[in-house]
């Protein structure tokens, strides 16, 4: 009876707060969150970029954890190892999102994050183009465009730390990017694309976001899913999330409503989300991700704000 009892609590918890559990339940102790379930390796590059949102949930003590251990592992030159311990340019911005929200407020985290972003230009050719050590976790489900998201947290400490090199940097990668005729269109899986939708947001490149949006617009089914690639039926969780915080920030709220919607029909009793959903699902999906719910929680949080309920 008690095992009802509190299935039934966790349950009637709005869908924010679960996978807030979530990420206490999954988080290794004084260090980060992991992997996913099926590898519970803390996981440098989604605990860095976790952070702001813990921030922005008012978890201060789990960001200042979260951000202490990623200092402890940043390698000499700056930047920052991925699970098979190597450094990833990337994974080191996404960390560097998490040092720029805990800026003032964690011993350390300027000196940090000044030497990460030093180790980023490093990782920028005369072209533009934004190049890394390596790439072989990529597999083949992700190529150097999501590099474009690797460039607001450069453009925002340079902001932060009055370094108007990282800034300049940052607009010149992505004066390249804008130029390969493969960032915008949908073409690539949900999660992918978003975040190059999210990053042309970051940028002030609404109208290039827009156009990358329709795209996904017309891919939006009655029950608000989006195919994982234009071509599939499955959906993939975490880039469902993204598009709502771009349909948010676009003004757009009754699409990104409906994507609410359907990711709190299928989050999971623990709060969790599995990477895809759906016949034939092809992205880790008999796991729950630690990304998913980072970006279901930020999504929701603007969709609370669109709301007139938080501030």
């Amino acid at each position: 009876m008690r095992t009802f009892h509190m299935l039934f609590w966790k349950k009637s918890k709005p869908s924010y707060e679960r996978a807030m559990d979530w990420f206490k339940d999954n988080m290794v102790e004084n260090k980060g969150i992991i992997i996913h379930t099926k590898d519970r390796t803390p996981y440098a590059e989604v605990t860095g970029y976790f952070i702001p949102t813990l921030y922005n949930w008012g978890e201060q003590e789990l960001a200042r954890t979260c951000t202490k251990w990623l200092m402890s592992i940043q390698l000499p030159d700056g930047s920052f190892p991925a699970p098979d311990g190597v450094p990833y340019t990337f994974d080191t911005a996404q960390i560097m999102r998490g040092l720029c929200a805990a800026l003032g407020d964690v011993d350390g985290a300027e000196d940090s994050l000044r030497r990460a972003s030093d180790w980023m230009l490093t990782q920028i050719e005369d072209d533009g183009r934004m190049v890394t050590p390596s790439t072989e976790l990529w597999t083949d489900i992700a190529n150097d465009l999501i590099h474009s998201y690797a460039l607001p947290p450069l453009a925002e400490a340079g902001r932060l730390l009055n370094v108007p090199e990282y800034e300049e940097k940052a607009k010149f990668v992505l004066e390249y990017y804008k130029k390969q005729e493969t960032l915008v269109p949908f073409n690539r899986l949900t999660h992918f694309h978003a975040y190059a939708m999210e990053a042309l947001c970051e940028m002030g490149e609404l109208d290039l976001a827009r156009k990358g949006m329709a795209d996904i617009e017309r891919c939006q089914r009655n029950n608000g899913s989006i195919p994982a690639y234009p071509d599939v039926d499955w959906i993939c969780s975490t880039g469902m999330a993204q598009y709502a915080i771009v349909w948010y920030t676009l003004g757009d709220k009754e699409r990104a409503d409906k994507a609410i919607r359907y990711l709190e029909k299928i989050q999971n009793k623990s709060g969790g989300f599995f990477g895809s959903y759906g016949k034939g699902s092809k992205y880790i999906e008999s796991a729950e991700i630690s990304w998913g719910v980072k970006y279901f929680l930020d999504a929701y949080l603007l969709k609370l704000k669109s709301e007139g309920l938080r501030n």
